[in-house]
């Protein structure tokens, strides 16, 4: 059995890389939104054209993003969404909300100072840890 990762998060940092490296050994494909923060602002006009202002490039940015998003969450076999202290992360609410409302399994990783600000969402996943550790050890006790 293999499994299909999709990891919900910032892209401002290298927790990706140290969830990976976590799992080298196990058999799972990861997928994620696109690192690269000025190809993912900029690929609505790179396929659509300029746009006359900042709005109508960021909403033909999001389109594309968002299709390829959820191509990506379709995919997965499961959701790890990353929440940290460090960056405000809309993003990772909506691919998080989007995984439970596709009836994804979800692994929240949260610190316990945003408990409360993750209560619903917590509620919704079906595991809740603090760190990349604890998420790579639920995932490899599906493969036991």
């Amino acid at each position: 059995m293999e499994l299909n990762v999709y990891l919900a998060g910032e892209i401002h940092s290298s927790w990706r890389e140290t969830i990976k490296q976590l799992a080298t050994d196990l058999p799972i494909t990861f997928y994620h939104p696109m690192e690269h923060h000025d190809r993912s602002d900029n690929i609505g006009e790179e396929i659509m054209g300029e746009q006359p202002n900042a709005v109508f490039k960021d909403e033909a940015a999001s389109s594309i993003n968002n299709l390829r998003t959820q191509v990506l969450l379709q995919k997965a076999d499961v959701v790890v969404a990353l929440f940290s202290e460090t960056y405000r992360q809309w993003n990772t609410a909506m691919d998080a909300s989007t995984a439970v409302a596709l009836g994804k399994p979800l692994i929240l990783i949260r610190p316990e100072k945003l408990h409360h600000a993750l209560k619903e969402l917590s509620n919704k996943a079906q595991v809740v840890v603090e760190t990349p550790e604890q998420a790579i050890s639920a995932l490899s006790y599906i493969f036991e």
